[in-house]
């Protein structure tokens, strides 16, 4: 099974996508299985094809729908039954947790310089960011390294998606 979260969709007006759309997009791009979990871009789904091939259509199969590219951070079920086993914030409540997920893992200087106003906490494991808001993300000011790059969710929506993907 992989884990497909997609970059600004439904977030701020920006890039309306129906989940029943998403589905039918999927299921027309021949993955199997397909589910979705909330209105923000999380779909879970099976297929034969490597990772690299499946994010590739998907990507294609979005931007034909969408009419411009859509970021596609893509994990197999065992990856994200990792990010849930390294969140290194374990006793924080799980939305208070934002895991930022990249395609690729981040230098290693990539938090050098980081200014958490509020007292956030930040670790980096791999292809993942992890960020404990102590005061909630919605009051915070931290300015996210490399955000553009990555998408996040909370650690409720991950523990659901690895739920979804049989994990």
């Amino acid at each position: 099974m992989f884990i497909a979260l997609l970059r600004a969709v439904n977030v701020g007006g920006t890039g309306k996508l129906a989940m029943t759309d998403l589905v039918k997009l999927c299921e027309r791009a021949g993955f199997t299985d397909v589910k979705t979990y909330i209105q923000s871009g999380n779909v879970v789904f099976g297929s034969r094809a490597g990772e690299a091939k499946v994010k590739a259509t998907l990507e294609k199969a979005l931007a034909a729908k969408l009419g411009k590219p859509v970021g596609v951070i893509l994990r197999d079920a065992a990856a994200l039954t990792r990010v849930l086993a390294d969140n290194p914030f374990k006793s924080a409540p799980p939305n208070r947790v934002i895991v930022m997920f990249y395609d690729e893992p981040l230098p290693a200087d990539a938090l050098a310089g980081v200014n958490a106003p509020g007292g956030e906490q930040l670790e980096l494991h791999g292809r993942e960011l992890y960020i404990h808001y102590a005061e909630g993300q919605g009051v915070s000011k931290l300015k996210v390294p490399l955000a553009s790059r990555g998408t996040g969710r909370n650690l409720n929506t991950v523990a659901k998606l690895a739920a979804m993907a049989g994990c």
